[in-house]
């Protein structure tokens, strides 16, 4: 298989490559596209898939249906707004789903007993009782699931490899740092006392031109909901161990519209977990003027031979000209091939029934991490983690 980038695109060329058996591509239905539209994307872009259409509720709002139909349009494939006829009609085997958050597990799960394998956008739910009910569909229909993410971004790769090698020794303790420098709207106070409070969904929808709406949906999510699954997934990957308990604080400090629906901006939290490893993880939406690139993201990991730390962003080049527009990064990434690499691996657990980077149970439980860290947000109190068996 031969593969190339340019500029931001990831161009593939089949040579030989299949579905379910050779000379087949796995074809997948869309069933919504309204927040971020890389996954069906990438899924695009892969020689062993294609995407057969779009779908959705016929019931949703008109800028549903106008993003869907646009997606669709591009990629001159069908929209049909009847979800339980696409799923049993267009002959899929596979349900690619971005939708606004709290619909991710609704839409999962009628694609689950249609017995379709699941790529999901993140986060799986802001609610864990539906998270469950996906988790279980999934296990008693035996099906293949990734819940992106970026673990296999080159920093994420190395550090595994490094750990893997025992250079450090024996991990002993863990921190994220997870700022993204997106601007959510007006700041935090600059709501005069007789303007009403910024609706969330409003919003949203006003961000979606400059990809900064991650909390896509009626249903206000703070950072540790729309972003948590990240930072969380790599603390899963390198360390291999369940969080157990977890103790947290929010805040929201600089955005009006967290401010007005009463969610976080900004959280810390530690992690007990397995093994006796401590963690913690800082997380915020610190808006775009606070950093060149899209955010200090950084890890630190302490063992008992050595220390590693890696900033996730590179391998990375800086860019500076004149007449530079103020939203364009400067700091870029290079040897970037996360998406590849998250396709090439769901291929390959529908085919060969191998496990993935970050399936729907994995993301359950960090759901119920997130469930655990706002409680304890709320409470004061140190919260145990409902987790369930992988």
């Amino acid at each position: 298989m031969l593969w190339q980038r340019k500029e931001n695109e990831v161009k593939f060329e089949n040579s030989g490559a299949s579905g379910e058996g050779e000379g087949k591509k796995h074809r997948a239905i869309v069933l919504s596209v309204v927040k971020h539209d890389y996954l069906p994307r990438a899924a695009a872009a892969h020689p062993k898939f294609q995407l057969v259409g779009v779908a959705d509720h016929a019931h949703c709002p008109n800028w549903v249906h106008e993003r869907n139909q646009a997606f669709a349009g591009e990629f001159g494939i069908p929209y049909l707004r009847n979800v339980r006829q696409a799923l049993h009609s267009w002959n899929a085997n596979a349900a690619i789903i971005s939708s606004e958050a709290e619909r991710h597990c609704e839409l999962g799960l009628l694609a689950a007993e249609a017995g379709l394998h699941l790529l999901m956008d993140k986060p799986l739910s802001p609610t864990l009782s539906e998270c469950d009910q996906l988790a279980e569909a999934v296990r008693l229909r035996n099906l293949r699931s990734l819940v992106w993410n970026r673990n296999r971004l080159p920093a994420l790769i190395q550090a595994q490899t490094e750990l893997e090698s025992g250079k450090i020794g024996r991990l002993t303790a863990i921190h994220c740092d997870f700022y993204f420098s997106k601007d959510a709207g007006p700041r935090k106070g600059s709501r005069r006392s007789e303007e009403p409070p910024i609706p969330w969904l409003k919003r949203q929808l006003e961000a979606h031109a400059d990809g900064s709406d991650g909390g896509l949906g009626v249903q206000p999510i703070g950072e540790l909901q729309i972003e948590g699954i990240y930072p969380l997934a790599y603390i899963k990957m390198l360390t291999g161990r369940k969080i157990e308990r977890v103790f947290a604080r929010t805040a929201t400090r600089f955005h009006q519209a967290h401010a007005d629906n009463k969610v976080e901006d900004l959280a810390t939290v530690t992690l007990e977990m397995s093994g006796g490893i401590i963690g913690s993880l800082c997380i915020g939406r610190i808006g775009g003027a606070s950093h060149p690139d899209i955010g200090e993201i950084k890890l630190h990991l302490l063992g008992t031979q050595g220390a590693l730390v890696l900033a996730e962003a590179r391998p990375e080049i800086s860019v500076y000209h004149r007449n530079q527009p103020p939203s364009e990064f400067k700091h870029r990434r290079v040897a970037n091939h996360n998406d590849f690499l998250l396709m090439e691996e769901f291929a390959r657990a529908i085919e060969n029934n191998e496990p993935t980077t970050l399936d729907v149970l994995e993301a359950r439980n960090i759901a119920a991490v997130v469930q655990s860290a706002l409680e304890s947000a709320r409470t004061g109190r140190l919260v145990p983690v409902d987790n369930i068996e992988t």
